[in-house]
């Protein structure tokens, strides 16, 4: 996408065709309150909420990780809008839309805040990432290929806060396993060396 979007690309003037169908063709206000939830003052307090809550569960790793995941957003995200210098769909005379930080805002925080509290939360925080990105499409803030790109750049990053999650999980039922049999790893008690039990 990145490739096609430097040279201007069949990919890209396919992608500047559908946006050229798509914007306002919903009212602005709709789109535009679908956009704001890209925005760090809408996401940034949602992880916050959810790291101090895993924080308060002992998960420090797991908050830090997500934390780390947001905090690299705009060190991916702004080098490539500075290299790509895109054109806004709107705003042509204007340049850095390519790929859209709000996108990346809204699908690291979500999804960084579902795998701190419940897995169950993923669904949400994938209804609230694509209602972000079709309204920043709708609105004319950014075209399609500015926002799949954002999604794809995000992947990885999610790792750390879901590899965090798996481990925060494990600790605990290892701890229990410990404590259930009485000794280290898992393993039985031991017995004295002439073979012989002791009475309880």
């Amino acid at each position: 996408m990145t490739w096609q979007v430097l040279v201007h690309g069949p990919l890209t003037r396919f992608d500047e065709r559908v946006s050229a169908a798509l914007v306002d063709s919903v009212p602005r206000p709709l789109s535009e309150l679908a956009s704001d939830l890209g925005n760090m003052t809408a996401a940034l307090p949602v992880l916050a909420c959810a790291m101090a809550y895993a924080v308060w569960r002992g998960r420090r790793a797991a908050a830090v990780y997500a934390g780390l995941a947001m905090a690299a957003v705009p060190l991916l995200v702004i080098p490539l809008k500075e290299w790509t210098a895109r054109p806004g769909p709107l705003e042509p005379w204007a340049h850095g839309y390519y790929p859209s930080g709000h996108t990346a805002t809204a699908m690291v925080a979500y999804f960084g805040a579902a795998f701190l509290v419940s897995n169950r939360l993923i669904p949400v925080a994938a209804v609230l990432t694509a209602i972000t990105g079709t309204g920043l499409i709708l609105r004319g803030f950014h075209w399609p290929l500015d926002v799949l790109a954002s999604l794809a750049l995000c992947l990885p990053l999610l790792r750390w806060p879901v590899l965090a999650a798996r481990y925060g999980r494990a600790a605990p039922n290892a701890r229990q396993r410990e404590g259930r049999w009485g000794t280290p790893h898992g393993g039985t008690p031991s017995r004295p060396k002439d073979g012989s039990s002791r009475s309880a």
